[in-house]
Order: structure tokens, then sequence, then C-alpha cells
């Protein structure tokens, strides 16, 4: 009765892509607690003075019925302040906030034209919606450009959508995104900004790598609490309008149990932690430091606390995670489909929770396992 599944799994096997959940163990090198958030005291002293004052752990019910509380709105109001919107809503995950925008907003008649490496959620919530998709080529802003004039010579009348990331997860290069947002304002088009992985690391206050358009009519903004907030659920930022509609005809908001009023309290004082900027200033520091004694050994200098070794096979991607591994380092290999096929790697992400004597720890490991 199952064997398709079986034989499903023992093909995955065979090409060295089959997955497993693993615990954490050796020095991280893993997550994408970018600043060291999730096990600091602050955070957890958040959490408890929420709890002494009275703010429920469970919301007991979507937001439409009993499940809106204070500390939700409270967290809504400072997102926009700090990230310069119109407005915010927060859902319960960044996977959510991304399958109920594109499943929304992008209307019958409509385009989303994205960059060819957004993040899964993204395209589901795209097959979702019931808008035209098309991609266009990584952070090429000129094929952007000639997919929507293309689109509009077709006959294509409706509004243009145009979905980037401004840091992306697993190659750590940024979008380009004064020459997107001139693009969107000659088409009249929407510009969505997925900062998962630049919300908290970037910017003068933490508010990620699109300060600059904030606040802009045409920009709506993702940003993560699962990352460098070191907390969980999303905020997205965005005009008064959209906002609205997202919570009338929004399924993924309207039909979900509201997100954990105590986690909305620590999302706030989060929040109010990455303003402060001797986090950041510190971990740009151990950044310079890897890419330094990492580039020789092929890692990619990218200037962001995500730096990959491209390896392209899958195999010996994992035997390389696991070497590395056995020295005392959590590090996993990446494989497709996460990344495209022949660009499996070693994801390495610098956080707040190792120091600079592990980075050159770390080197030598890599050194040894490569030779």
């Amino acid at each position: 009765m199952l064997d398709v599944h079986a034989r499903d799994l023992a093909q995955l096997a065979a090409r060295g892509r089959l997955r497993a959940l693993a615990p954490r163990r050796g020095v991280d090198l893993a997550s994408n607690d970018y600043l060291g958030l999730t096990g600091s005291g602050a955070l957890a002293k958040a959490a408890a003075d929420a709890l002494a004052r009275g703010v429920p752990v469970g919301s007991g019910g979507s937001r439409l019925l009993r499940g809106n509380h204070p500390e939700h709105e409270a967290l809504e109001a400072e997102a926009a302040a700090l990230f310069g919107s119109e407005a915010a809503l927060f859902l319960s995950s960044g996977y959510v906030a991304n399958l109920a925008l594109f499943a929304t907003l992008p209307q019958v008649g409509d385009l989303v034209v994205h960059d060819a490496l957004v993040h899964a959620s993204a395209h589901d919530g795209m097959r979702l919606g019931r808008a035209e998709v098309r991609a266009f080529a990584h952070n090429d802003v000129a094929a952007l450009d000639d997919v929507i004039a293309h689109w509009r010579r077709d006959g294509g009348r409706g509004r243009v959508w145009i979905a980037v990331e401004s840091l992306y997860g697993m190659d750590g290069d940024r979008a380009p995104l004064p020459d997107l947002m001139a693009v969107a304002e000659r088409h009249d088009a929407f510009l969505l900004i997925d900062e998962a992985h630049a919300t908290g690391v970037f910017g003068t206050r933490g508010e990620g790598l699109a300060g600059g358009l904030h606040g802009h009519d045409r920009v709506v903004t993702l940003h993560t609490g699962g990352k460098a907030l070191g907390c969980e659920g999303a905020l997205l930022c965005l005009p008064a309008t959209l906002r609205d509609h997202l919570v009338n005809r929004g399924r993924g908001f309207i039909f979900s149990t509201a997100p954990s009023p105590l986690m909305a309290a620590a999302l706030r004082a989060a929040l109010r932690l990455v303003g402060e900027p001797d986090r950041r200033e510190r971990l740009h520091r151990l950044v310079a430091q890897a890419q330094a004694v990492l580039a020789p050994l092929g890692v990619r200098a990218t200037d962001t606390p995500i730096l990959p070794l491209i390896v392209g096979d899958d195999v010996e991607t994992m035997r390389l995670a696991a070497a590395v591994q056995a020295a005392g380092f959590d590090v996993r290999g990446i494989r497709p489909p996460t990344v495209p096929a022949g660009t499996a790697r070693l994801r390495l992400s610098i956080t707040l929770n190792i120091d600079a004597d592990e980075v050159d720890a770390l080197a030598a490991a890599l050194a040894r396992a490569r030779a």
C-alpha cells in the first residue's frame, strides 16, 4: 500500500538526497540565529515579564474571532514604525505570510514576475493565486524589464507584482533594490521584498536592506521573526488597504489560529534589541574574519552572514558535511531541490553563537576535510 512512498525514499537515497531529522550538536554553523537572540537572557526576561503581566501563551482562536490580542496590535504598530510602513500584519510564520500574500493580493489579469531564486513559500503562494506568473533570471534587472514589456505587448493590462528577496538565503547575495524599484516605478508595479535574511542584520536600526524604500506606496516587505529576531512568526509591512484586504480575503490569515500573544510580546522586545547597534557590529566583524580565513578554501565571499561553499555533487557534499560535523561543527549540506541541480553546497552561517577562535578552528577542519 505504501510501496510508492518507499520507492521514492529509496530513489532519494540512491541520489544522495534522502533527508532525516538530526539533533543539534557541535558549534552552530547551521542556524539563522544571526544575532544569537534565540537563547538570550533579554528575550527570556521579556517572555517572563509578559507572563507576569498576564499575557497568555495561546490565543484561543483566529484573530477575526477571539484570538486578537493587544500584544498583536502593539507589535504591528511598533513594526510599522520601525520598518516605515503605513501598516503591518502579524502572521504565524514566514511561510504562511508568503502563502497569504501571493495567494491573495495579485488578482485575475495581473502578473507576478519573480526572481528565479525566491523562497519556495512564494512559489506555493503563486500556485494558489489567480495571477499569471513568470520568472526572470536571478538579479537580472534588464531581464525583469523585458518580461514585463513583453507581457504588456502581448496584451497584459493588469497590475504587475515584482517578487524578490533582499538577501538570498542560499547564496548570500543581495538584490539590486534601487534598480528593481526603478523598474517597478516605470511599470506602475508593486515591489514585494522578502527581508527574511536581512531583518535585524542590516540597516541603521536593524530594519533590513530595504530601508530606503520603506514607506513607498508600492512596496511590501516581509520580516520574519524566526531568524535574526530570535523568535517566530512574520510581519508583512504594507499599505493599510492591502493589510485590510488580507484580513478580509487572506485564507492563510482568516482560517489560522492567531499566533501566540506571548510570542508577540517577545518579538516586540526583539525589535527593540536589534535597534541597538552593538550586536550587528560584532556580527559584521565576525563575518569579515570568516570570509578572510574561508575564502582560500573556496568559500564564496558575500559580505553577509551566509557563506556558501559550492561543491556540486550531492554525495560529496554530504561527505564533506559529515567530516566537518565529526570535527565538532554543525554544518549542513544543502542539496536540490532546495538549490538548483549541480549546485549542492555547504551553507556556512555565521552567527553570534560562535566566536573568533571557533571560526579559525572551522577553517582548519574544512581544510582537512577537503585535503
